[in-house]
């Protein structure tokens, strides 16, 4: 719901198409500048206490913007500094949260937990905006704001009570080095290994230019289908129902596989592709359904796969540079697509995000092939570091 506030808060306050996109990368931002650091760090403290730390500051940021909503007092500088507090804080916790995974469930259940973490992380998306956009209807953006606040609550909940005996907690380091020479070993190891490296080119163009729905989404609703809060919240649900799909879908299956990547990378792309075409509402709300369902296959694979890769000692880290790629480098891909919608128009900058995207995964696919005696399927061991 903050998502869809946020956005028709700053198109209420400015109609700026670049300013959408600068909010966005404020937000992002953060990831971009420490989420390696922030995986150095991962990789040295308990990740569940640290993960409460970094979402109370959250719920703070989320307690002040909904203040400043209430007073009518709220102004662009506002929602700015406030999105950059968020940023840094999800920034920090990002790292944690995707290695926390590992230590929930073990390494033989990891593929089927990923899968069901992207469940949730779309069901929200699908709840959410939908709830949203009725919410925003009636009683405007003050109300999401404020409901918003209020579910952080059960989120400190549920990690305060985790039993952390049933833990797969690996042995803690005792010989703590450097934080500089601790991040480039991690980056060193995935530089070397090159069932990560393929990941990585990938992620590269697909998490810039290809998971800028925060962006996308409002222009499309509001320059190609002219509609409002509700018809943006219906969208934001399709995408976010074909994501729910593709996780139960992945979620039942004993392994993750590489054709399951290539193929969830190619239909993103061009599933997107058939979004910038679309004028028709109907024809868009069935391409968003498809988009999240190759999205969350392509996501959730390459999540996978980096998971299982990564030494315990060096998860933090490796998670910290996919990460990178996949939120991190939201900032520019964000003002890139709001510069492009500015100049060019909302469907050429659609088109060519999707063009781009398309581009990285064969980039991925041409590494994968060169380099594929040396790359074990997804569910084999972790390559010794």
């Amino acid at each position: 719901m903050q998502t869809i506030a946020q956005a028709l808060l700053v198109l209420e306050i400015t109609d700026s198409k670049i300013a959408l996109g600068t909010v966005v990368m404020l937000q992002f931002l953060p990831i971009t500048i420490f989420v390696l650091f922030a995986g150095v760090i991962a990789d040295r403290v308990p990740k569940r206490e640290f993960i409460i730390g970094t979402r109370a500051i959250a719920m703070v940021q989320a307690i002040i913007l909904t203040a400043l909503v209430w007073s009518g007092a709220v102004e662009l500088w506002h929602v700015y500094v406030l999105a950059l507090m968020l940023g840094l804080s999800n920034a920090f916790e990002q790292p944690a949260r995707q290695a926390f995974v590992m230590e929930m469930v073990g390494r033989e259940d990891v593929s089927n937990a990923v899968a069901l973490n992207s469940g949730m992380f779309n069901a929200a998306r699908l709840i959410g905006p939908g709830i949203g956009g009725f919410v925003i209807a009636a009683v405007g953006v003050k109300g999401a704001f404020l409901i918003n606040s209020l579910t952080f609550i059960p989120i400190m909940a549920a990690l305060l009570l985790m039993d952390t005996s049933k833990l797969f907690t690996p042995e803690r380091r005792k010989n703590i080095g450097n934080p500089l020479t601790e991040l480039r070993d991690g980056l060193a190891y995935v530089y070397r290994t090159p069932a990560a490296m393929y990941i990585v080119i990938m992620l590269v163009f697909v998490g810039t230019f290809g998971f800028n729905f925060m962006v996308m989404l409002p222009l499309i609703n509001r320059y190609m289908l002219g509609g409002g809060p509700i018809e943006l919240g219906f969208l934001m649900g399709a995408l976010g129902l074909g994501a729910v799909c593709s996780a139960l879908v992945l979620a039942r299956q004993e392994r993750a596989t590489q054709q399951t990547l290539f193929v969830g990378g190619v239909c993103f792309s061009a599933f997107i592709g058939a979004v910038a075409l679309s004028q028709w509402y109907a024809v868009t709300l069935i391409a968003l359904l498809l988009t999240g369902f190759a999205s969350t296959a392509f996501q959730a694979t390459a999540n996978t796969s980096m998971q299982l890769t990564a030494p315990d000692h060096l998860r933090g880290r490796v998670m910290a540079l996919y990460m990178l790629l996949f939120a991190g480098s939201t900032p520019i891909g964000g003002f890139l697509t709001g510069y492009m919608a500015e100049h060019l128009g909302v469907p050429a900058a659609v088109g060519i995000c999707a063009a781009l995207s398309g581009f990285g995964v064969l980039l991925g696919f041409l590494y994968y092939v060169l380099h594929r005696e040396r790359i074990p399927s997804i569910a084999s061991e972790p390559v010794p570091a």
